[in-house]
This record gives C-alpha cells, structure tokens and sequence, in this order.
C-alpha cells in the first residue's frame, strides 16, 4: 500500500519565521508520515507537528536544546512500507559525503538529513540514496525554501518531488 511521505528540515520556527509555510502544512496534514531533520529550534512547533501529524519521524538538530533533545533522538529509524529510513541532522562536508554515510548507515536505503538548508538528492555507490529537503524558511543561498514530498511502495522510493516556498512578501 503506498504511503505518502514529506521531509523537512530547519525550520527554526520562530526564530527564522513565525509559522511554516501553508503549503508545507497542506502537505503535512494530507501526508501519511512526516520526517524532520532537525533544527526546530522551539518545542512548540514539535508540539504541532505531533498534533497534526499522522505520524511523525523526528531527530534534534544543532540548534535544538532543552525539551527538544529529552524527546527526540539524534538518529532515527525506521522502515515505511518496505524502504528502510535513517533520519540524522549533519552528515559533515559535501566532499565524501556518499561513501562517509554509506559507511555510517549501511542497513539503510534512505538518508534524510539537514543542516545545510542546501536541497540535496544523490545516491552513494552502496545504493544510500541521501535527501536533504533544505530549509522552507531559511533558503540561505538558495533562490527560495523547500521541502520534499515522496512515496514508499513495495520496498521502493518513488514521486520524490523538491516543493519550492515563495519568499513571504
């Protein structure tokens, strides 16, 4: 049975935007299962995405502290439908990042991660496919925020598609 998927990642709620963006909510509410990357910043946010979550898959970033870090677990686990996830905040660098994580999660078949608020979609020799959703808050250098919307089916990922966030006027 398929199971409708969205991965974010520094959202830095409040301190980066008061609120997510509406149509990463759409997404959220609709989906079956939402992953997060990290960098909440606030307990509070984690408080709704639980709410509004179906099920949520979570780990702390850097910037999370307090509450953050006694509820949530630096990696994360956990198979969807076949696709066997790790969820983790920071990988290191960009150079080696493929084979350095290949060799860090090596029973898993999808990465997501952070840190970077850079959007990332490679695939390590190994077969690790690694996504990073980037920021829908916080583009950095980006020219806008994203997030990712996917689908776990009969031990594949597939539809895996890069929403971009209009800037907030």
């Amino acid at each position: 049975m398929p199971v409708s998927l969205v991965f974010t990642s520094d959202t830095h709620v409040p301190k980066r935007a008061r609120e997510l963006p509406h149509s990463l909510w759409d997404a959220i509410v609709t989906s079956d299962v939402v992953v997060h990357a990290g960098d909440w910043v606030d307990v509070a946010l984690l408080d709704l995405l639980e709410e509004r979550s179906r099920r949520l898959v979570a780990v702390y970033g850097n910037n999370d502290h307090g509450a953050l870090r006694e509820r949530l677990p630096e990696v994360a686990r956990t198979e969807i439908e076949g696709v066997r996830f790790a969820v983790v905040h920071e990988t290191g660098e960009a150079k080696g990042r493929e084979l350095r994580c290949a060799a860090r999660f090596p029973d898993a078949d999808v990465l997501v991660f952070g840190h970077s608020h850079i959007p990332w979609d490679t695939t390590a020799p190994s077969g690790l496919r690694l996504i990073n959703p980037g920021s829908p808050t916080d583009r950095r250098r980006q020219p806008h925020g994203t997030f990712v919307t996917a689908v776990a089916d009969a031990g594949q990922l597939r539809d895996v598609v890069f929403h971009a966030v209009p800037p907030r006027t």
